[in-house]
């Protein structure tokens, strides 16, 4: 029997998370594991990230942080895909995904139906494969893939 690939699922906390989870299906087929960051709530994961975001002052340290405690993840799990939804505790490991040439699927939050997010546009350069949820945003990522709703 062949080994299953190996995905790694992460996400901001919140409604990314909660989007990223419609994907829990792929535990059938595929090895994964789930990464968000640290809040006040159990996101049932298995590591956990600083909570950071552009307007936070300490965002560059926080962000290096992250930067090291995603390598130290990426090492231990040697994933085959990074699937996410944003936002910046995805970035990390995004970057290792093109560093090591794995696949990277970046996934439009729902919640953008005319205008995509600074995530997602940065995303858009380099996803192996980058998904919408609406067919609105074709005009922003014309090279992406509608998929329809994640729910």
């Amino acid at each position: 029997m062949a080994n299953k690939a190996k995905i790694c699922l992460v996400s901001s906390s919140g409604g990314h998370f909660e989007q990223l989870k419609m994907l829990k299906k792929l535990e059938n087929e595929y090895d994964i594991f789930w990464v968000t960051e640290k809040t006040e709530y159990d996101n049932k994961t298995n590591y956990v990230l600083i909570q950071t975001g552009l307007k936070d002052n300490k965002f560059i340290f926080k962000m290096l942080l992250n930067t090291f405690k995603s390598y130290k993840i990426w090492m231990k799990e040697k994933p085959d895909f990074v699937i996410t939804t944003g936002t910046m505790v995805a970035l990390p490991l995004a970057l290792y995904a093109k560093i090591f040439r794995k696949k990277l699927v970046y996934i439009e939050t729902y919640a953008r139906v005319t205008d995509g997010t600074k995530a997602g546009k940065l995303m858009y350069k380099f996803a192996d494969l980058f998904i919408i949820q609406w067919e609105s945003l074709k005009e922003i990522y014309p090279d992406a893939i509608y998929g329809g709703s994640i729910y």
